[in-house]
């Protein structure tokens, strides 16, 4: 008997019940950590270090030894989010309401990635190429972990400046980062052939993949919007009240525009948008919605878990001290200050912009375009480096922007004059999972 139970589990048995206490955190955790500075994605992080330490765990889910494994498991995650980000975004799109969102994407990337950039080549001692892979795979804010300081379900109400903004950045950056990604692979390729690649990285890379993503996911958008709401009320799919026909749209609109070879984060942003504008006030969204955002939250946190994981098995072991600075002016000194500058001029208050420059999380993103990139050039010699700078800002941005996220937000509502404690408050779903929305 006593030797039976000193057994190591299956390691099956063992998946199965940390997947079970996974999900009782999803449903339990948000209403103890309402008014707590502390997020779902610490306690998955510390779960994961915890489960790979075990002594009779011996795999290791570092992402350098599964790259492709890594790449699709993270752009999974990312697709689902956009979906969920673009559907819960009430505010009608136009050019003058989403100032906010223009200033950050043509204003505050641009900048990030010069000034990370400068500093991977200047004081990282990496290749200019290698710099800028960093700054396009470190600039864009995640829509994945950015989701606690989004806006609420569709229709709450809870899409205020600072909300707003960072929701409709987590969206749209991901299509304006990938251009530079691209830029870095092609770099590396003309470095070894030769080749010119100016011309094709403008042509195809920036105006067919930005164009076709954008007009695909409108079609998209369009399709399932009048196949949802309009079509004859017999089959109309509003009826169902089944929210899986938002997969569909995610999964369809991102397979579509990556046929056609181009940027499928931005179509499905767009088909999100334009399926929300098919019908805006309709109940539905709101199925829709939940169903993106329970999926996206239970693959964040396996994600999280071989994270936690991969910080114990050794992903952080090539860091160097000037790694660890560079880190921390990527988050406490160019976010903030490429966010102010940005913002500069606009009508938001010193408060909010503050909050929307502080609060550029870096996550799920930045680990799907990294892997992408390594799968599509050369950089073997930096790899290990690469992950674990970016493992680092992310680790650091998840700890920083985790733990501060509750009572800054909390601040911020008070401010506005906006009661967090109330009995009907709706706080917005994400890093500490869902809010009541009773």
């Amino acid at each position: 008997m006593i030797e039976i139970l000193t057994q190591a589990p299956d390691p099956y048995i063992l998946v199965l019940t940390c997947l079970g206490l996974l999900i009782a955190l999803v449903a339990w955790l948000p209403l103890a950590l309402r008014r707590l500075p502390l997020s779902l994605p610490i306690i998955c992080i510390g779960l994961g270090m915890v489960f790979f330490s075990l002594p009779w765990i011996t795999s290791s889910p570092l992402p350098m030894d599964y790259p492709h494994v890594t790449e699709r498991a993270t752009e999974f995650v990312v697709i689902i989010a956009l979906m969920g980000a673009g559907l819960k975004i009430d505010r009608i799109f136009g050019w003058r309401r989403w100032i906010i969102t223009w200033r950050l994407i043509f204003v505050t990337l641009p900048l990030g990635l010069v000034l990370i950039t400068l500093l991977g080549g200047a004081w990282l001692g990496l290749s200019w190429v290698l710099a800028l892979l960093l700054a396009a795979v470190l600039v864009p804010t995640d829509p994945v972990l950015a989701s606690d300081v989004q806006v609420g379900p569709p229709a709450t109400g809870e899409e205020d400046e600072v909300r707003f903004g960072l929701t409709s950045e987590a969206g749209i950056n991901d299509g304006a980062a990938f251009p530079f990604v691209h830029l870095a692979i092609a770099l590396s390729l003309a470095s070894a052939t030769g080749e010119p690649w100016l011309w094709e990285w403008i042509s195809y890379n920036i105006l067919w993949e930005i164009g076709v993503g954008i007009l695909g996911g409108y079609l998209v958008g369009r399709l399932f919007g009048w196949i949802t709401f309009h079509v004859p009320a017999e089959t109309k799919l509003v009826k169902t009240g089944d929210g899986l026909i938002a997969l569909s749209a995610t999964f369809f609109s991102y397979g579509l525009t990556e046929c056609l070879h181009s940027y499928g984060f931005l179509s499905v942003f767009v088909t999100a948008l334009t399926f929300r504008h098919a019908h805006r006030s309709h109940e539905f969204h709101e199925d829709m919605h939940a169903l993106t955002e329970q999926i996206e939250r239970l693959a964040m946190m396996i994600l999280l878990l071989l994270f936690g994981g991969a910080l114990v098995k050794g992903l952080l072991d090539p860091l160097r001290v000037e790694d660890i600075v560079a880190a921390l002016v990527i988050l406490l000194v160019i976010r903030p200050l490429s966010g102010l500058v940005g913002l500069a001029g606009t009508r938001t208050s010193w408060n909010e912009r503050l909050t929307i420059a502080f609060f550029g999380i870096r996550g799920i993103g930045s680990f799907y375009y990294l892997a992408y990139a390594l799968n599509h050039m050369d950089a073997e010699a930096e790899a290990e480096r690469l992950w674990a700078i970016v493992g680092l800002v992310v680790l650091l941005s998840i700890l920083m922007h985790g733990l501060s996220v509750t009572p800054v937000m909390r601040a911020l509502d008070r401010l506005q004059g906006r009661d967090p404690d109330a009995d009907d408050a709706i706080p917005p779903p994400g890093l500490q999972g869902p809010g009541s929305s009773s």
